[in-house]
């Protein structure tokens, strides 16, 4: 369990009170010391702050080669109960462009949700080159448009060409429904959101919730482990899963309701959601839409184009890694890096190439970051598409002599297909695994097999966590007094052990022991409404998260599966890849310290 510095509890980051408690809990109310504050990855332990400007970080202008230094995260916090302390000054907001780190307007305060936060010390001094995935990280797609279209052709597939009920075609798509870090158990139809010691604590079979009962009946009353994988189960680790995940909860309810109409069992309608899903990649259908008009389906981000500029002068290398192929990745590209003054969209602006010195298309990853990987690299002319074999990046001249070589060999940026990292390693003169930094979206896809195969350093980029930190800060209070809570519930619980220990042993007469018992009920009493109240309370506090899942990087007082992913592979983790540009490309990013149980009250001061 990672806990930050300064004031904490069990439960991750320190929680203090303000003049106006949160209402999920009244009307208990604590007394709680005003002078309390909030340390997020504090590098040292200071004295406390009241009524303060939260500073959220150190601000040092620099102009030419001066470094600026600056804590990660906050480094102390002034509490007063508003949210808005939480705002740093936004440049853009002024006018003045994206306020990338290295320009005029730079060194400001960072808002909480755009912090980058750091798992294990990363010197961005020894990076040498950063890698970029395109899809869920550079561009960031629209889940109300791209997700519901993808949705909307996976049911289209199941229709007409897997012979599923017509019924399916009135269905609709909620994009906010499901949640990154799910399971879902193929073989009984049920969706799953487990701890980090993968213990189920919220489970649904399609859109209803399993009691307690049947979650310890189905999941932990076996002899041997179940270890949540393939094949049996299905792992929600990227944003592109979640329609796949909602169409299957409904074919689960659909199936129930309606017996006969779905012959295939629950482990075959997932395996024909799949399908249908890379049918819809496979004919093109999904792409060609976004290339026909990409502002409705990707978000437009100003930032990008400064941030890899800011990087490529600090004199790093940057390079560009993706599954997808050429065509598509030009117009993607285009669109998030090309001027803005384009109304067309086609293919045929190469510009952004100048951001970037290798741009590997068709990775096919995972299995690019495995060097054994016997996949041939095959260069890319930028213009036709055409592709020409190379000898490990070297160009190897074409039997047919009248075929031109590409014609973009001699520029700066060389586009290729293909390959395993080795290449990439060798057409960037990588001398060691962790000079390279990458950053991705997919926890399995990018940035488990990049650490573990290669030693690469990770950046994670998880959208989601800007809300998730700022209702954080939001339901501080809430998160304090749930604590207390069970802190109570645990004192009380004792004094019945205490109790019935002594009514056992120590020998009491008849008028003692009729106070016992009836000290003994009330004790119990208290307890069974303590317990209510926490479990009503916590469940209000996780619905303010989401409706139906809760926290995305907890489960109860746990870190999630999701969380644990988290904290053991990615280096760093942020909610937007244009972070990056709000801090120095020369910073030493630095974790908080570690806490054991036993060491939180102690050093934890």
């Amino acid at each position: 369990m990672r806990n930050p510095k300064g004031r904490s509890f069990s439960f991750g980051v320190s929680l203090f009170s303000s003049p106006n408690p949160n209402p999920i809990l009244e009307p208990l109310t604590f007394p709680f010391s005003s002078s309390s504050r909030i340390l997020f990855n504090s590098s040292i332990f200071s004295s406390a702050l009241s009524g303060q400007f939260p500073s959220r970080r150190k601000v040092n202008h620099c102009k030419g080669n001066k470094q600026h230094r600056s804590s990660i995260m906050m480094d102390a916090m002034g509490v007063d109960g508003k949210t808005s302390q939480l705002k740093g000054t936004n440049c853009s907001d002024l006018g003045q462009g994206p306020c990338i780190w290295s320009s005029p307007e730079g060194g400001q305060k960072i808002d909480i949700g755009k912090q980058i936060f750091c798992n294990r010390s990363l010197n961005m001094k020894n990076i040498v080159a950063v890698g970029f995935d395109m899809d869920y990280t550079l561009a960031q797609y629209k889940p109300e448009t791209f997700e519901s279209l993808a949705y909307e052709g996976t049911v289209r597939k199941l229709v007409y060409d897997l012979q599923y009920p017509s019924e399916l075609l009135d269905w609709t798509f909620d994009w906010k429904y499901m949640v990154r870090g799910l399971v879902l158990d193929k073989k009984r139809g049920n969706i799953l959101k487990m701890d980090r010691h993968k213990y189920v604590k919220v489970a649904y079979h399609g859109f209803r919730e399993m009691s307690k009962e049947d979650k310890v009946a189905t999941y932990r009353s076996t002899l041997t482990r179940d270890s949540f994988d393939e094949p049996d189960y299905a792992l929600i680790d990227t944003l592109f899963s979640l329609a796949e995940a909602y169409l299957f909860a409904q074919l689960v309810d659909f199936k129930d309701k309606n017996p006969g109409k779905i012959l295939a069992d629950y482990s075959r309608m997932y395996k024909d959601v799949r399908a249908a899903v890379d049918l819809c990649h496979r004919d093109g259908t999904l792409k060609q839409m976004v290339a026909k008009d990409p502002r409705r389906y990707i978000e437009e981000d100003t930032s990008i184009v400064p941030m890899i500029k800011m990087i490529k002068e600090s004199g790093r290398a940057t390079f560009l890694v993706t599954n997808s192929l050429w065509d598509y990745t030009n117009i993607v590209m285009n669109f998030l890096c090309g001027e803005k003054t384009v109304s067309s969209w086609s293919a045929t602006n190469f510009d952004w190439l100048q951001y970037f010195d290798v741009v590997i298309t068709g990775s096919a990853k995972p299995g690019f970051f495995h060097d054994e990987n016997r996949a041939n690299l095959f260069e890319v002319d930028p213009e036709s598409g055409m592709l020409l074999n190379t000898d490990n990046g070297t160009p190897m001249p074409p039997v047919d002599t009248t075929l031109r070589l590409l014609s973009n060999i001699d520029k700066s940026c060389r586009v290729f297909q293909g390959g395993n990292v080795g290449h990439l390693h060798k057409l960037l003169s990588i001398e060691s695994s962790s000079q390279v930094l990458y950053i991705g979206d997919h926890i399995y896809g990018d940035i488990l097999h990049s650490k573990k195969a290669l030693g690469w350093r990770t950046m994670l980029v998880v959208p989601e966590l800007e809300r998730e930190v700022e209702l954080l800060w939001q339901l501080r209070d809430t998160r304090k007094q749930l604590q207390l809570l069970r802190n109570e519930r645990d004192h009380i619980e004792d004094e019945i052990h205490h109790l019935k220990w002594s009514i056992r042993f120590d020998g009491v007469n008849d008028d003692n022991g009729e106070k016992i018992l009836a000290e003994l009920d009330k004790l119990k009493c208290q307890s069974e409404q303590v317990r209510l109240k926490h479990q009503r309370a916590q469940r209000e506090c996780h619905r303010m998260f989401h409706k139906v899942w809760g926290q995305l990087m907890k489960t109860g007082h746990q870190n999630s599966r999701f969380a644990h992913q988290v904290e053991r592979f990615a280096c760093l983790y942020t909610s937007q890849v244009t972070n990056l540009s709000l801090y120095s490309p020369d910073k030493c990013y630095r974790p908080g310290e570690d806490f054991m149980p036993h060491e939180i009250n102690i050093l934890a001061l």
